[in-house]
């Protein structure tokens, strides 16, 4: 199957586990079509660039997906009728990187560097 990272944000009043139960129905809706998620990263409650929805910030998830192209439709109509996601971008791509997101390994440097 073809393989998509998706990356959404969702308000910036949910709680953690809130975003949690977001991505178990995301990763629901595609296994009932046969897909899954296979990568899963929290990146935190960061600032967005712009005020989306009087919202100013927002909790910016990356999902890594092996699902075929009706699954993925599905996913996204699902993820545009959620009043929860403020914006959300998928890509495909040849491979899914196992390892960290440059983001979160930026992250993890200036950690180790202060």
């Amino acid at each position: 199957m073809p393989l998509y990272e998706c990356t959404f944000i969702s308000r910036q009043d949910l709680s953690r586990a809130d975003v949690t139960r977001l991505t178990e129905q995301f990763g629901q809706v595609l296994a009932e079509k046969g897909g899954k998620i296979v990568k899963n990263e929290y990146w935190g409650l960061r600032p967005l660039a712009y005020d989306i929805n009087k919202n100013r910030r927002g909790h910016y998830n990356l999902l890594g997906i092996d699902a075929s192209a009706d699954a993925l439709k599905e996913m996204e109509r699902v993820m545009g009728l959620n009043e929860e996601v403020v914006r959300s971008l998928t890509v495909r791509v040849e491979a899914i990187e196992e390892a960290p997101s440059a983001l979160l390994r930026a992250e993890r440097t200036e950690v180790d560097a202060a």
